[in-house]
């Protein structure tokens, strides 16, 4: 009884006296931390990774706790007329339990129970008060009543979906959540940091969750902490598959669905261009209102006309704000309902939306009007709430919000005001008084083996005087398996039922999530249970590596594994196939493994065997039980070597010189030397060296061919070829022998002379194919009256003689073609030029 003593003095309660002390009541309920003796060997967990390390902790934690809280549980079960609240905590195999003394005391006598502790209160530091007044429009909406109860925002996270944030504010910079989950650029511009060039994101973020750096409280959840969405480009544009990855990714941020990393609010203070019923988004908000989150959008600013709120703020799926100023006016331009959209309620309410002050740029502050500003009050005093309701649905936060709202303008819903003006208090007041129920299942998770049967406990408590009738249903039970509810109904607003799931005995194995919904009337609840079937004793097999590569006659090995999945313990024996007799012959040490352990294949190839790729399956057998792992086996071609000659043709002038580089590369291994040798190139045509003229292994070496002063013109083909043993390559290259030959140009082209002048040309020859020989130049179709003159004549080759032609003053006038003719031997070119006397 030492437990409960302390227990009972920690709670409050006061211990049955000896008889000699009066006797004083015992409190109707305590509420108690049992923890069990038993705790799961969490130590023992190895994994390789963090995530499979945190994976398997979290899988012992949870099927340890199911099984020692069994006993504990069954009693609380039994004693459900004195306990009113069971819940299982398997982070550290305890239970947090509100029953009478009674019960208290028959947990603590129990032999699995280590300790029974009081469910304190610790109290936070005091934090110090503030000296900065709120802006009014905070007042207005009820804000700083909400402060005074301790709700500020904390442990609420606020996204936007705008133009970014400015993080460098002061108002906002120790409000950024931080890390690669709290900030998304969809366009790619600003992948890492956030960042807004526009301004309109870090003022609509400053109404949410802005402090008061700049001598005033800004924002209504000052406490909250902010992610954001930068949907709209550094040019402020945005795309429709930009949006819909925003709104995927405030899902998950961090892209690990065990993590819950979503934001409880998304703050959209933006529209489309039209007041038409587009649904482009609407399937983003039904996925974003089922998760838990209400989307708050901005009205837009088209009114004082109807019908004029903006999509996607009047899809029924959003939460639309209007705008009006401290006053409770309605601002003109507010655009006004009702919806286009059926079955749409636009605006919901409306909030401060004029001279507004609030977060700038560069840690600045703006004075801001329009239904932008105001759906930012929506989102804040949502973090309000849900700092007080961590659990409301998206309907609760609209239920709350609309019912709560100052009716303004006509009584009731209309098209100006919607339900009314935003007030944060009165919502917070609504929800703490509103009957309601929760609905809790334990144990948390349960296994059963195939063909077995477990249960569940199903409580439902009523909150706030609540006392109907709740129908429970449960939803997820896989095939092969099935569910009863008993009593369906828990009657009166609190009570018990148990889940019963009975299994087949073909039922796969599996972790199966259930969803107990309970439905009152327009209230609806689940709650989530796990079935845990196991699967049944296994073995795995695997073998490394998954190639290799040996030649003929060697010899390769692959380590195969054998792990036990379930508690196997069975013999596993190994066998190959898909080896043929002719390439080898392989064996396992050991040929048979228990339960896990390793074994080597060793695969001894014969010296004959056939060059390929052989896939080989490794076969694991126990019983009826069986698997296989695939490697593959490659006969490499003996070593060898590669030949080649660039480039492949070279012209060279007789008396010249032409190389090749040769490359000599290994194939398979090959090491040995290779000796170059040509062929095909005639002795008068030249001579030729290899530099080196033998390569080992792999190189290169120099082809290098002295053609002779006489070397008879024409194309030579010439076979290199590189021996090494029994080897040998070859390869083939031309050599190019140019005939020699001159060409005869003039310049210029043209020379106008008067009667009595000179031309002068200048005629060149030049060499082809080493020519060297002597031209004789001669010239005609000059004008009768003109004489022509060389400078040089012949010319050799290379080389070029000046041609003058003297006209006198009886040369005929006109315009003359002049025919320049080179001849050496059998060997003559011409070239043309214009004389024009006048």
């Amino acid at each position: 009884m030492r437990h409960l003593a302390l227990v009972l003095a920690v709670a409050g309660a006061v211990l049955v006296a000896p008889a000699a002390a009066p006797a004083v009541a015992a409190p109707a309920h305590v509420e108690v931390i049992v923890v069990l003796k038993s705790q799961a060997n969490v130590g023992g967990v190895h994994a390789p990774t963090r995530g499979a390390r945190l994976a398997g902790v979290e899988r012992l934690l949870r099927s340890h706790a199911a099984q020692a809280q069994r006993g504990v549980l069954a009693l609380l079960a039994r004693r459900r007329a004195s306990v009113s609240s069971v819940t299982p905590l398997w982070i550290a195999n305890a239970v947090e339990v509100t029953a009478t003394p009674a019960v208290i005391r028959e947990l603590a006598a129990r032999p699995d129970v280590a300790t029974v502790a009081a469910n304190s209160t610790i109290q936070a530091p005091a934090a110090s008060a503030t000296t900065t007044t709120a802006e009014p429009n905070l007042a207005v909406v009820n804000a700083p009543a909400m402060w005074d109860r301790g709700y500020r925002g904390q442990g609420v996270v606020v996204a936007s979906m705008d133009t970014g944030v400015d993080a460098t504010h002061p108002d906002l910079s120790a409000a950024w959540r931080g890390g690669a989950n709290s900030w998304y650029d969809p366009n790619g511009q600003h992948p890492t940091t956030p960042t807004d060039v526009n301004g309109h994101g870090t003022q609509t973020m400053g109404v949410m969750v802005g402090g008061a750096a700049g001598g005033s409280s800004i924002g209504l959840a000052p406490d909250a902490k902010w992610i954001a969405v930068k949907i709209f480009n550094d040019r402020g544009q945005a795309t429709t598959a930009g949006i819909h990855q925003g709104f995927q990714w405030l899902l998950d941020p961090d892209g690990n669905p065990s993590t819950a990393d979503a934001p409880n609010v998304v703050n959209d203070s933006w529209t489309m261009s039209t007041a038409a019923c587009v649904l482009d988004f609407q399937l983003d908000l039904r996925s974003l209102r089922a998760a838990g989150i209400l989307p708050v959008f901005a009205a837009g600013n088209n009114g004082p006309l109807a019908g004029t709120v903006q999509s996607p703020a009047n899809l029924p799926e959003a939460f639309a704000v209007g705008g009006t100023d401290n006053s409770d006016a309605v601002y003109p331009y507010s655009s006004r309902g009702p919806s286009t959209c059926a079955g749409a309620t636009a605006p919901h309410v409306v909030a401060p939306a004029t001279d507004i002050r609030t977060s700038d740029l560069y840690g600045d502050y703006a004075v801001e009007t329009g239904t932008s500003i105001a759906a930012p009050h929506v989102s804040g005093a949502l973090a309000l709430l849900l700092d007080a309701f961590p659990h409301l649905t998206a309907d609760q936060q609209q239920a709350a919000l609309d019912g709560s709202a100052v009716d303004l303008g006509a009584a009731g819903l209309d098209s100006d005001f919607g339900y009314g003006r935003l007030d944060a208090l009165a919502a917070y007041q609504r929800l703490a008084t509103t009957p309601d129920y929760t609905v809790a299942v334990s144990p948390s998770s349960a296994t059963v083996v195939p063909g077995g049967s477990t249960s569940y406990d199903v409580a439902v408590s009523g909150v706030n005087g609540f006392a109907g009738d709740v129908a429970l249903a449960v939803g997820g039970i896989p095939a092969n398996a099935s569910a009863a509810i008993s009593p369906a109904v828990v009657s009166g607003g609190s009570g018990t039922a148990q889940l019963s799931v009975t299994t087949n005995a073909s039922i796969a194995p599996g972790s199966y999530p259930l969803t107990i919904t309970a439905t009152s009337g327009a209230l609806a609840h689940t709650a989530i249970a796990t079935l845990v079937v196991p699967a049944p004793p296994d073995f795995g097999l695997a073998a490394t590596p998954s190639s290799q590569s040996v030649v003929a006659g060697g010899s390769s090995g692959y380590d195969v594994t054998v792990d036990a999945r379930n508690g196997f313990t069975g013999d596993v024996a190994l066998t190959l196939s898909g080896l043929p007799p002719s390439v080898g012959t392989a064996s396992f040490a050991p040929a048979t493994v228990t339960a896990a352990g390793p074994s080597r294949l060793t695969i001894t190839t014969s010296a004959a065997a056939p060059t390929g790729t052989y896939p080989l399956t490794i076969t694991g057998t126990s019983g009826s039980t069986t698997h296989t792992s695939s490697v593959t086996l490659v006969i490499a071609p003996p070593p060898d070597f590669s030949l080649a000659a660039s480039p492949a043709s070279r012209t060279v002038n007789a008396g010249g010189t032409g190389t090749y580089t040769i490359t000599v590369g290994a194939v398979n291994g090959f090491a040995a030397t290779v000796n170059l040798s040509l062929g095909g190139l005639p002795g008068s045509v030249g001579t030729a060296t290899f530099t080196p003229s033998g390569i080992t292994g792999s190189g290169t070496s120099q082809l290098a061919v002295q053609t002779a002063a006489g070397a008879p013109a024409g194309s030579y083909p010439l076979t290199i070829t590189a021996t090494s043993g029994a080897l040998s390559h070859a390869t083939s290259v031309t050599l190019t022998v140019p005939p020699r030959d001159f060409t005869v140009a003039a310049s210029p082209a043209s020379v106008t002379v008067t009667r009595g002048q000179t031309a002068s040309y200048t005629v060149s020859v030049a060499s082809l194919g080493g020519f060297t020989g002597g031209v004789t130049l001669s010239v005609t179709g000059q004008p009768s009256g003109a004489t022509a003159s060389w400078t040089a004549n012949p010319v050799t080759a290379p080389g070029s003689s000046t041609l003058r032609v003297r006209t006198t003053t009886s040369t005929v006038r006109g315009t003359f073609t002049l025919r320049v003719t080179g001849k050496n031997g059998t060997l003559t070119h011409q070239a043309t030029v214009t004389l024009i006397v006048r």
